[in-house]
Order: structure tokens, then sequence, then C-alpha cells
């Protein structure tokens, strides 16, 4: 049986499941070990890690530790109590226009990104008015509609995960700080630190930044340093402000005094740097890697959510599930009656029920031609199709931005 247990609970012959550090470097080769002494726990308590799951079927049992699925329950159960908390913000334009200008836009901004972080890395001056220029673009893409570009930057070429992942947290940014009613130069600064978090990275040799395993305790040591390296970058640009330059020096460190690379603690850490921490660990959660799966969006949402009771800000942590949705617009669910079907839109008054665009029957194994159910109107009329879970796309050959297209041959359905 899968448990969670706290840290200190830990004995000689537990066998570790899962270390549930995610971006945390613990200092074992395998994901998966057996803890065979009191040095091998002295070394789980040192790097940080609060909670973890273990196996009892390869291992010691812990006694009255939840189950797995105990654990995962109360979860949701909490995630769900989040379900009526407004989102605020109306857009513009349907995620479905937006997307074709944002598949564009990403094309643009990418290509600038790769520039301005390849002049870093031979060490000549970033062009600063083309990375405002990158932000001011993808904030009008986002005040239009807040999911459209968000849903799309979900989707990276492994090879150009740096570039991507840059964009992918600016953009989460610049949406987030939206949702959190931010004014316009605050939303423009978080925006681009949002862009330029990682730029330290290009001073990290590429067989550790692509390394398709886990880090040695020395490579982290060398990777860590991006973080100074990045400050000490944007510090040779003297009209970049001070609150751009916190979500680089900011993005990982931990409420508990657990990150890098100065163990800040609370209050140490500044509102930008809390912000960011959140969504790079979101975006990284949620993205394909060369050494991982990606997880579902709602999968990440409850890991960040079950991080915030140690290491992440609790009430940021609710507002940025709140604004996302428990289910993100973009993510492949499971019905009741065992239809999928991808989240198009939210629902007008709770984050459990969204609006959906059903495209493929299970019990058949066939696609269906796309119809839309608003879960949220079919529960007011007390004819409700919840959704039972997330699915991976990969597993059902299924790409869900495709189905958020404008012009996708859906059609309205179960709305009397």
């Amino acid at each position: 049986m899968i448990k969670k247990i706290k840290v200190e609970q830990l004995k000689p012959g537990v066998f570790v499941h899962d270390f549930n550090c995610g971006w945390l470097h613990h200092p074992f080769l395998a994901d998966r070990t057996k803890l065979k002494t009191d040095k091998d726990i002295a070394k789980v308590l040192k790097y940080g890690i609060r909670e973890l799951y273990i196996d009892t079927e390869k291992g010691l049992d812990i006694d009255d530790a939840p189950s797995e699925q105990e654990a995962q329950q109360k979860l949701q159960t909490e995630l769900d109590q989040l379900a009526s908390i407004p989102t605020g913000h109306q857009d513009t334009a349907t995620v479905g226009d937006e997307i074709v200008r944002a598949k564009q836009l990403i094309g643009e901004a990418k290509r600038a990104t790769k520039k301005l972080m390849h002049d870093v890395k031979l060490g000549k001056r970033m062009e600063m008015s083309q990375v405002e220029t990158i932000v001011d673009k993808m904030t009008e893409s986002v005040l239009r509609n807040g999911d459209a570009l968000v849903s799309l930057l979900r989707i990276k070429d492994v090879d150009e995960y740096t570039y991507l992942h840059s964009m992918a947290v600016s953009a989460l940014c610049i949406s987030f700080a939206q949702g959190l009613d931010l004014d316009a130069t605050k939303i423009k600064q978080i925006g681009i630190g949002g862009l330029l978090h990682d730029i330290g990275k290009m001073k990290v040799p590429l067989e550790i930044l692509n390394k398709p395993g886990p880090l040695s305790d020395k490579e982290f040591e060398i990777m860590k340093r991006h973080v100074k390296d990045g400050e000490s970058t944007l510090q040779e640009y003297p009209n970049l402000d001070q609150s751009c330059t916190c979500v680089t020096s900011h993005h990982h460190e931990r409420l508990d005094g657990t990150g890098y690379p100065d163990g800040l603690k609370g209050d140490q850490i500044s509102l930008f740097g809390q912000i960011a921490a959140i969504v790079d660990i979101y975006d990284a959660l949620s993205s394909e890697r060369c050494y991982k799966k990606a997880m579902t969006p709602t999968e990440a949402l409850r890991k960040l959510f079950e991080w915030s009771q140690s290491y992440l800000n609790r009430e940021l942590v609710e507002k940025f599930v709140a604004h996302l949705g428990i289910y993100p617009i973009g993510t492949l669910v499971r019905l009741e009656n065992s239809l999928l079907a991808v989240v198009v839109a939210p629902s007008e008054d709770s984050l459990l029920y969204p609006i959906v665009r059903v495209v493929y029957d299970t019990k058949n194994a066939k696609r269906l031609m796309p119809f839309e159910i608003d879960l949220g109107r079919q529960h007011r009329a007390g004819n409700p199709c919840a959704i039972v879970s997330c699915e991976s796309g990969e597993k059902w050959q299924i790409r869900p931005v495709d189905y958020l297209l404008g012009n996708s041959p859906a059609r309205r359905a179960w709305d009397n």
C-alpha cells in the first residue's frame, strides 16, 4: 500500500515511493529507494522535504499513516471548497478566437526570446525594448482572453523548453497579476520579470541544463547558481525596475526557508517572488521534460495546494487555483458517462462545473463530432454530469488544444 507520512515518522527500512519534492533536489540516485540507515534519513531531512509517500509492500509500514488515496481525497475536498470563489475578469474575446492570434504571437515571441537569451550566452547586452514589446503583446492577448495563450504555452518542444517555459511563466504571471487586480505598471513589471526569471540558465552548461536524469550534488550546486547569475545580469540594466529583478532573485525561495539561494523565509520573499514561485512550479509540473512526463493541469494544481502547507503562500495558491479553475481551460476530463471532454470555458458560479466540449466515447472507443455541455447549467437543472477524473491526452491520442479553436466542429447539446 502507498501511504503518505511526515519525515519525522521515517525509520530505517522504509521504502520511499515518491519523495514528493517536485522542484527540490534530493540526494538519492533513484526517485524510489529504500532508506537503510539513519544516515539516509538524515539526508532526507537535510534537503527540506516535509512529507513523502512510502510503499509498505516494499518496506516497513508506518502505523496510522493515511493511504495515498485518503490523502489525495482530503486534498481534493479542500480544493473543492474553493469552487465558489469568484474569478472576476470578463474576457473580451473567446478562447477560440484569441488562440488563433496567440499562436502567431508565440512564434514571434519565441524567436525574440531565443535571440535575447542567445545574446546573454554570448556576453552581449539584451535589447530591453524588445523584452517590453514581447510582454506588451502577451499582456494584450491575456487581457482579451486569459486562457488562450496560457493553454497554448503548455505545449512545449523538449528542445526549446527553456525559451517556452520563460514565455509561459511570463504569461501566467501577467494573467495571475491581472486576476489579483494589480495595476498596469505592476502587471508589466511581473511580466518582464517572468520572461527573464531564468536568464541565468544561459550560463549553465548544456549537459547539466538538459540532463535527462537526476543531477548529482555537484551538478545541482552549479544549477542553483543560475539565480545569482540571473540577478547579476539584470543588475547591468539600471533602468530595469527592482521588482522585475525580484522575480529572478526570489522564484526559488520557499516560505519555510528551504529554498535557494538565500534561504529566505516568509515576508522576506517579495510578493512578486512568491507569485513567480507558484507559477514556475505549476508550469514545470504541467510540462513535458526530457526526464519526466507532464502532469495534467489539475494534478499540478493539486500538488501546489499540497505544498502550500509548508513551502508556498497558501492564500496566493488558493487564489491561483481559483484564477485558473480546478479544471483549467484545455484540460482533458472524463465525465460520469465515460465520455471524454475538453474544458473550454469556466462556469458562471462554480469551478467544479465548467463548460466542456465532448470529443471521445471511451465505451465504444471512438471519436465523436464535438458538442458542448454546460456542466454548471446541467447541475442547476438537477441533471448533473460530473467530472470524475483528468486524463492524459497522450494516452488517448487527443490534443486538447485542437478543440479550443473557434472554428472547431462543435455543437451545443444538453442545454435544455
